[in-house]
C-alpha cells in the first residue's frame, strides 16, 4: 500500500491514496490551520471505524442477517503529554434491520476486533478498546 501526503499551505495537507482518492487534512485555527478538513488523528479514528464497520457488515451479510443500516459511534481519549496517542477508544455499533439476531452482531464485532480489523488491532497496541452495540428491529 502506498500513499502520498503533500503540504498545501500553513498546516493544510492533501493525502492521496494508491486507489486514487484524496482527502484534505487541516489543523485547528489555534495551530495555524483554517479548519478546512479533519485532523490527522481524526482520520486515524474514522479509519478504524471504517475498517471495523466494513468487517461487521460483511460478516453479518455472510450470516444472512437482513441488515438495512449499520454505523459505529467512536469516542476516544488521548494522552495528555506528547506523543498524544489514543489511550481509550469506545465503539458503539448500531445495527438496524429485520429479525437481526443480537448474538450474530456480537459475534461479528468480536471477530472484527480480534481477527480482521487491522486498524483497530493496531490502535489496540496503545489504546484500551471497548465495544457495545444495539440492535434496532425494523
Amino acid at each position: 500500500m502506498k500513499a502520498r501526503v503533500k503540504w498545501i499551505e500553513q498546516v493544510s495537507f492533501l493525502g492521496e491514496t494508491e486507489s486514487n482518492h484524496a482527502v484534505l487534512m487541516d489543523g485547528a485555527p489555534a495551530a495555524g490551520g483554517r479548519n478546512l478538513g479533519p485532523r490527522p488523528m481524526e482520520m486515524l479514528l474514522i479509519g478504524a471505524g471504517g475498517c471495523t464497520s466494513f468487517d461487521v457488515v460483511s460478516i453479518l451479510k455472510k450470516s444472512r442477517q437482513a441488515i438495512s443500516d449499520c454505523y459505529v459511534e467512536l469516542e476516544a481519549e488521548r494522552a495528555e503529554t506528547d506523543p498524544k496517542v489514543f489511550t481509550k477508544i469506545h465503539m458503539h455499533f448500531v445495527v438496524k434491520g429485520k429479525d437481526i439476531k443480537p448474538e450474530a452482531v456480537e459475534k461479528a464485532i468480536k471477530l472484527s476486533a480480534e481477527k480482521y480489523c487491522s486498524a483497530s488491532i493496531m490502535l489496540g497496541a496503545t489504546a484500551a478498546i471497548t465495544h457495545d452495540f444495539e440492535v434496532v428491529q425494523l
